[in-house]
């Protein structure tokens, strides 16, 4: 089972990346994204991907412009995430023959992605879009859409997400923070995994 959980390993380091990707995927979470502004991002996701082999999709998040994109296809990385709508990096991404997920909080913002070819949209922040609003933006998206909640979106409110429309999540700080242990990491996602098969099936 493939679930549309994407780990956010913010602040990570490159000795910690392999370890941390290995204890996410046995927890049954194979999105794994380093956003760039952690620590040396570009070494943990090269150590991630070859580790990974394919058990898993690595990338990197908080991708802000299509250097980095370059920069990371030749790394084999497979995901591209954006905390915003840039068509150029959405373009790149693909030409790449990566998944984009860029982050939109609007309508206008929501077509502008969906246009340049994005995979799915991460609906940022989710403390502002909230269950009620992407249910208002969904009533208008194309059948399909892929919709994942993002900041603000956790175990406790999984089944509001999923009501209004919500197909996945990006999990960050509950599931890692900087220098936690991996027992630590294992146990936050098995809490995680086992709240979305719960609503999600």
């Amino acid at each position: 089972m493939t679930r549309n959980i994407i780990a956010i390993l913010r602040g990570i380091t490159p000795p910690e990346a392999v370890d941390a990707m290995n204890t996410l995927i046995d927890a049954g979470i194979t999105l794994i994204e380093v956003p760039l502004n952690s620590p040396d991002p570009f070494d943990s996701i090269a150590a991630m991907v070859q580790a990974a082999g394919d058990r898993a999709v690595i990338g990197a998040g908080t991708v802000l412009d299509t250097d980095a994109v370059t920069q990371l296809g030749n790394l084999g990385a497979q995901m591209i995430v954006s905390p915003d709508c840039n068509p150029d990096v959405i373009a790149a991404t693909k030409a790449a023959g990566m998944l984009s997920y860029p982050g939109v909080m609007t309508p206008t913002e929501c077509f502008t992605a969906l246009r340049a070819g994005a995979d799915g949209l991460k609906m940022f922040p989710g403390s502002l879009v909230t269950p009620a609003g992407l249910k208002a933006i969904r009533a208008v998206l194309p059948e399909g859409t892929k919709c994942f909640a993002v900041g603000g979106a956790g175990p406790d409110n999984f089944a509001d997400w999923k009501a209004a429309g919500a197909d996945g999540f990006g999990i960050g700080t509950a599931l890692y923070t900087t220098g936690i242990q991996i027992s630590e990491i294992k146990t936050r996602a098995a809490r995680i995994v086992a709240a979305y098969d719960e609503i999600y099936g």
